[in-house]
């Protein structure tokens, strides 16, 4: 809220004070005025502060910095980067499919592109409710790795639309499988923003980092949109230019994925970030802080880390909530 309190007043000179914020977040002047001799009015900053400020606001959350934790910043970062290049991929894989189904020939079929949009759709809808059913329940607990298993699957999808083109023949079953492989995304995606917006927030403002991780998306939306546009003009024609820019987009995007997650420093416990403390706690009498466990902690799925011992990690040696007529008798 905006509010004017009078600083000075005399017979002589009145000055009042023009101060922007809120009662959670740190005040800060915006202009002065002097009512004597004549009336006039001085703006603290430059209009172009003033105006970047009013932008700003409506992609950051109020009273930011203070208002979030200090992984917002890189986390945002690396996320903005990876759903540009998200965005730029789409329009190649777009463009691909659209060709596999038949767009712009004359022996296309408007009912046979909408039965293979259709069966497209219903598959990937059908794999959303059965992602729920099985891993529902997992995805808060290790937002981490969901949220990168979500994108790498987001790129699978990606490429069976490439792919679609060169398998005619098979092009249900490609495109389906890609809409499978989404269906995933958008179910771990979602669920996990959810988990790390409850994170980020501090000042019980989950709702408006919600709200301005919109706006953030869509400016990356439009920006990766614009470039895809003309990426895709530029390839067009050209399959290696086509694949040799989606392959580095792609790469990109993995890296970029990876660099988020490593950035957060979740402060809830799990079953990996509770042995990592007390495995550590039992070896040195330390209690790790939250981000000293955010740099042991593994963000990939637990099978692509199969070559790591599982006498290392606590959380693979202890099954909890075991039935005691399941124990053998040397596990009594």
């Amino acid at each position: 809220m905006e509010g004017i309190s009078e600083v000075a007043k005399s017979k002589q000179q009145l000055i009042i004070e023009e101060w922007n914020g809120s009662s959670s977040t740190k005040l800060f002047k915006t202009a002065t005025i002097f009512a004597s001799p004549s009336l006039s009015i001085h703006r603290s900053g430059s209009r172009f502060t003033h105006v970047w400020s009013r932008v700003l606001q409506a992609f950051v959350p109020e009273g930011f910095p203070g208002s979030v934790t200090p992984d917002y910043v890189p986390f945002q970062v690396w996320d903005s980067l990876q759903g540009l290049s998200t965005y730029i991929r789409t329009m190649l894989s777009t463009q691909a499919l659209l060709s596999a189904i038949g767009v712009g020939e004359k022996s296309a079929t408007v009912i046979g592109a909408t039965f293979q949009w259709f069966l497209r759709d219903l598959t990937g809808m059908l794999g959303g409710v059965l992602f729920t059913f099985y891993q529902g329940s997992n995805l808060d607990s290790n937002a981490k790795m969901w949220r990168l298993v979500a994108d790498l699957m987001n790129d699978l999808g990606m490429l069976m639309d490439l792919l679609s083109p060169l398998f005619p023949s098979a092009f249900a079953f490609v495109v389906c499988l890609g809409s499978l492989s989404r269906s995933f995304t958008g179910v771990a995606s979602g669920a996990t923003r959810a988990a790390l917006t409850q994170h980020f927030a501090l000042q019980n403002n989950a709702a408006d980092i919600s709200a301005k991780e919109g706006s953030q998306e869509t400016m990356a939306t439009m920006i990766g949109m614009a470039l895809g546009m003309l990426l895709a003009r530029i390839t067009m024609g050209n399959p290696f230019a086509i694949w040799f820019s989606f392959l580095f987009l792609t790469m990109f995007h993995m890296y970029a994925n990876y660099r988020a997650v490593r950035c957060l420093s979740l402060n809830s416990l799990n079953f990996q970030r509770s042995s990592i403390l007390l495995q550590q706690f039992m070896e040195t009498d330390q209690v790790l802080s939250p981000e000293q466990v955010s740099t042991m902690e593994h963000v990939l799925p637990m099978w692509t880390t199969s070559w790591i011992s599982k006498d290392k990690l606590l959380h693979m040696r202890v099954e909890l909530g075991v039935r005691v007529s399941s124990l053998g008798h040397q596990e009594m």
